[in-house]
């Protein structure tokens, strides 16, 4: 563990993410959370030492998001009604996923430093981003301002789909998000090494969102009859038999340019291996990329019974899909096909996928950061495997990407950070978050 010295040279980045950790914000899903309270006040009253107006937003009690607004510089005039420059949002989440601390080698909510790391639930997803917000933020508005006005989000429940979070805000409270059209988030920007040289990936898309449930029905009875009609041995023959299926491969735009650009990078012929084989190559960023030319389908949770001897009338398994855009009825068609009939199917969260251009002014202002930052750098496009709040948004016609640039080593198995055991993230890593987040709310 670090030493109270150490802890106290902490820069203002790692301090407030390590902070933001002790707060245990655990999201259970399906309205069952820790709830973000605690830290979104505190998140709020250092945006009110910056001189902002912060508004808390609860959706139900203890389940709270933060928002602000930022006040652009303009070199020139501009008729803002005309939307020459429009807002731009920037947001993160104060929830987390559950963490089992038998299986850390920390306590998960202590925000230890250590080897020149943070570790702690949040580390990675996404409480860094959290605070190298709050810091550029308070960088910026020190200097002059940004170069638009920004929506300063910081939501609640985006584990769960955002339904006490980003859904509730853009259904309840739109006009906080008036005059934006853009926004940047979570996953996107962080390296990856592929032969030997350093690449950045930067989120243009997400999957889409299908949780559902399974529920076998059969009899109830003793332990000890023999009993064919059995809720367990039918939920578990549906599981596993979706939790086996062979999804095949299908490209998108996005997914498309990224082989191609992968292909360049490494120095090998593209139609010389197969997409998978391809992906495989750039090391531990196949963790996510793997799953971005297919859809997934893993059971992540099983429930049934109350007692060794009793056979119960009913079991229930979850199953998180991710589909790629626009596939998710097809896909629910095959779910179906493969679960068969006598397997009720419940949809729990439904969330579309998005695929934006990698292109655009925003798009450039990103890529150039991240050269100016980390010069001969590659930039490349990817789909998220997962999703943000960027879906929720896009429901206001604002198109989301992934920048939360962070500078890695190689060694640092990043995908497995997210949602992982012993989840930390560098302390370099968040100053260069920091340095480039500040670059970019600074002159675009």
């Amino acid at each position: 563990m670090a030493s109270d010295a150490a802890l106290d040279s902490l820069d203002d980045t790692a301090r407030i993410a390590r902070d933001l950790i002790r707060f245990d914000t655990t999201n259970y899903g399906e309205g069952r959370s820790n709830g973000e309270t605690e830290a979104a006040e505190y998140v709020e009253a250092i945006l009110r030492d910056l001189g902002l107006a912060p508004e808390l937003i609860d959706s139900a009690p203890g389940r709270t998001s933060v928002v602000a607004h930022v006040k652009g510089r303009y070199e020139h005039p501009i008729d803002r009604s005309r939307g020459d420059r429009p807002a731009l949002v920037v947001h993160g989440h104060l929830d987390v996923v559950p963490a089992d601390p038998a299986n850390w080698s920390v306590d998960p909510f202590a925000g230890e430093v250590r080897d020149g790391l943070l570790w702690g639930r949040g580390a990675v997803d996404m409480k860094n981003m959290d605070a190298m917000m709050l810091t550029a933020l308070r960088e910026v508005i020190a200097s002059g301002g940004p170069n638009r006005d920004l929506v300063i989000a910081f939501f609640a429940d985006e584990e769960n789909g955002g339904e006490y979070g980003s859904h509730h805000l853009v259904k309840t409270r739109a006009e906080l998000f008036a005059g934006a059209t853009e926004a940047i988030s979570e996953v996107g920007g962080y390296s990856v090494e592929l032969a030997g040289r350093r690449a950045y990936l930067l989120q243009t898309g997400e999957k889409a969102l299908v949780w559902i449930r399974l529920r076998a029905r059969g009899t109830a009875a003793h332990g000890s009859r023999v009993i064919r009609d059995n809720a367990v041995t039918k939920l578990a023959i549906a599981v596993a038999a979706l939790g086996q299926a062979e999804w095949p491969m299908q490209l998108t735009s996005t997914t498309e340019l990224l082989l191609g650009e992968l292909a360049r990078v490494l120095g090998v012929d593209p139609g010389s291996l197969s997409a998978d084989e391809l992906l495989e190559r750039t090391g531990s960023a196949a963790g996510f990329l793997t799953a971005t030319i297919r859809t997934t389908s893993n059971p992540t949770l099983l429930t049934g019974g109350y007692k060794h001897n009793v056979i119960p009338d009913t079991a229930e398994a979850l199953i998180d899909i991710r589909t790629l855009p626009g596939e998710e009825d097809a896909v629910l068609e095959e779910v179906r096909r493969i679960v068969g009939d006598d397997i009720e199917i419940e949809i729990v969260v439904r969330d579309i996928g998005l695929e934006n251009p990698f292109s655009g002014a925003l798009v450039d202002a990103m890529v150039g950061t991240l050269q100016r930052h980390d010069p001969g750098a590659e930039v490349l496009p990817y789909l998220l495997s997962g999703g943000t709040d960027n879906k929720a948004l896009s429901e206001l016609g604002i198109v989301g990407y992934g920048f939360a640039p962070l500078k890695l080593t190689p060694d640092l198995d990043f995908p497995a950070m997210f949602h992982g055991v012993d989840e930390r993230v560098p302390l370099d890593a968040l100053a260069f978050g920091h340095r480039a987040l500040t670059d970019l709310l600074r002159s675009y």
